[in-house]
């Protein structure tokens, strides 16, 4: 809807990345310059935030300090796993968020998440057309995954690879050390979608890539994964294995699932299948130490890649320039133009192409053995960890966005 004007929210919603903040940082900036908006807020906790009117105040803040967060980690303005349930069962929640969009005189909406806050986006949009409320909503994509719908790759992603693929490299020359064999197996987030445990391929340009990499794209086969290890022990005496925490058997059971825990999207609660697969290596008496790397792909800002930084920061800016063009409906999206030299241009995609839908990796870029990735990975990926930022530092350690968080009442 064009000719809009009124205040913006701008809401973080999943898990965090190293650049999240940046995509915010991006479009908060542009929204206090952009005159049809009248007023910045940024949401506590998401969605929970909005509905619970509680919001922060950007005019506040200094304009350092927002840029700071270009390199400051995890999600500034507090995440939130909250499902939205359908409007035409349970409206309860969508007319909550419309008497608070009418008390605050909000017309812009900015969600910056991955799958499931694209579905929360989509939602709110339609719910509003739906009851002729004007209100411009734009998703601002983020997920280390790397597998949401309808975008070349996400923000987020290009730091978490390159946090990976270091990590990986590290890993193979200390297991280096000792002439006594060695198995090493490193669990890596990934779902559904193996992006972030393919990155161990890259490591291979440090001259210390993974040995085997297992994916969700490919069916774990116990018996395969031990003759896998076997073999490249008795040629190299060493072995690092990257695993996704998604892998699953051939009757769709996860490796490491632990059924006991489900999220309020009805994901169970992965992590662990390193330990098994520490279990499998041992039942062939090798030694093997497993290793988990969890939170920290996701928030290593001292790793992060310069181009992703710079095009999440680019993300939040095109949201804010689409929704006063009224846009809505809609989330930034990056269309790739060039692998080698690197060019992308940013576009828009549909809510309804990215909401609850998956990107996964082509089984052209998997090897014909699937145990790792071949050259059409190497291209797209490699250019999507390049560049290093120089953060603000104090004794020799980072200095994060300093933020007043003052809160913003009617």
């Amino acid at each position: 809807m064009k000719n809009l004007k009124g205040r913006c929210v701008f809401a973080q919603s999943g898990g965090p990345t190293a650049v999240i903040n940046a995509g915010i940082a991006g479009g908060i900036l542009s929204a206090l310059k952009n005159p049809n908006v009248t007023g910045v807020l940024c949401a506590n906790h998401g969605i929970k935030g909005v509905l619970t009117e509680d919001f922060f105040d950007m005019s506040k803040e200094d304009e350092n300090e927002i840029l700071a967060l270009k390199n400051t980690p995890a999600a500034a303005f507090g995440s939130v796993r909250y499902r939205l349930a359908d409007f035409e069962k349970d409206d309860t929640d969508y007319k909550k968020i419309l008497e608070v969009f009418k008390k605050y005189d909000i017309r812009y909406f900015f969600y910056n998440g991955g799958n499931d806050s694209m579905d929360t986006c989509d939602k709110i949009s339609r719910y509003m057309q739906k009851v002729g409320y004007g209100v411009n909503v734009i998703g601002i994509p983020k997920t280390i995954d790397n597998d949401l719908a309808g975008t070349d790759h996400c923000p987020g992603y290009g730091s978490a690879a390159k946090y990976v693929a270091t990590s990986i490299a590290e890993v193979n020359l200390d297991a280096s050390v000792y002439d006594s064999p060695l198995v090493i197996v490193v669990e890596v987030m990934g779902r559904n979608a193996g992006w972030l445990t393919a990155a161990a391929s890259l490591a291979a340009f440090s001259g210390a890539g993974a040995d085997l990499i297992y994916l969700p794209e490919v069916t774990f086969d116990k018996d395969k994964f031990k003759a896998d290890v076997e073999k490249v022990v008795a040629e190299k005496q060493k072995c690092i294995v990257a695993v996704s925490e998604g892998v699953r058997y051939a009757d769709g059971r996860y490796v490491g699932e632990d059924t006991s825990a489900i999220d309020n999207f009805g994901h169970s609660q992965l992590g662990g299948v390193c330990g098994v697969l520490k279990s499998f290596v041992k039942e062939l008496g090798l030694k093997c130490k497993a290793i988990e790397l969890n939170i920290l792909q996701r928030c290593a800002a001292h790793c992060a890649s310069l181009t992703d930084i710079e095009e999440t920061f680019a993300a939040g800016e095109k949201a804010v320039e689409a929704a006063t063009g009224g846009e809505t409906d809609k989330m930034v999206c990056f269309v790739r133009k060039s692998d080698s030299p690197y060019a992308i241009e940013y576009g828009l995609t549909p809510l309804t192409v990215t909401a609850n839908a998956e990107q996964r990796i082509p089984a052209e870029w998997i090897n014909s053995d699937g145990t790792g990735m071949n050259e059409n990975f190497t291209r797209y990926a490699l250019p999507l960890i390049a560049g290093d930022p120089s953060p603000r530092r104090e004794n020799g350690l980072p200095v994060f966005a300093r933020l007043r968080y003052e809160k913003f009442k009617i």
